[in-house]
């Protein structure tokens, strides 16, 4: 790995000991990012994402692909790992980095830097979040209420049948393209 001390050190010559002192900061804080993606379960083969969407059968599989070193990863790990314990009697969270378990690449479309996706009883879940695209989420969620109340629709509609359900909140103004 890298050195912390040597990164913290890395501007001593060219800089301000504030200019230090951030860097130091920053590189810190994103050690605590990369760690929020291993303190959630990773499923390292195509097997065992399919075991996991198959056996889960009263709460929704929510599978975030993508690699643990992309800044908009960390970013959604970091949110779905602040959720986890709120959203654990009706929803559980997987991690899959796709250079690893390629498998689904192709059939999910996944050539965004993160991705998240919803399954109920081995059922792919669609939400219609305003942008077209009602596959998946693709971009970094960092507003944790959002995120949960994503998930509970999802939930409480997969409870009622339905494949399809709206977003509480229209995300298509979210980006401008």
């Amino acid at each position: 790995g890298i050195n912390a001390e040597y990164m913290g050190t890395v501007l001593t010559h060219t800089a301000s000991q504030w200019q230090e002192t951030n860097l130091r900061s920053s590189f810190c804080f994103l050690c605590l990012l990369a760690t929020m993606s291993y303190m959630l379960q990773h499923l390292h083969s195509g097997w065992a994402v399919d075991q996991a969407i198959l056996a889960e059968e009263e709460r929704v599989v929510c599978i975030r692909f993508g690699h643990d070193y992309d800044p908009q990863c960390m970013q959604m790990d970091e949110t779905l790992f602040k959720i986890a314990e709120d959203v654990k009697n009706f929803a559980v969270i997987y991690l899959v980095d796709i250079s690893e378990v390629p498998d689904f690449n192709g059939m999910y479309e996944l050539f965004d830097p993160v991705t998240l996706m919803f399954f109920y009883r081995n059922k792919h879940m669609m939400i219609d979040l305003g942008t077209g695209n009602n596959n998946k989420i693709n971009w970094p969620m960092n507003n944790k209420q959002e995120l949960i109340d994503i998930i509970e629709t999802i939930y409480r509609g997969a409870r009622k049948g339905r494949g399809l359900v709206i977003s509480p909140k229209d995300y298509s103004t979210k980006y401008k393209y």
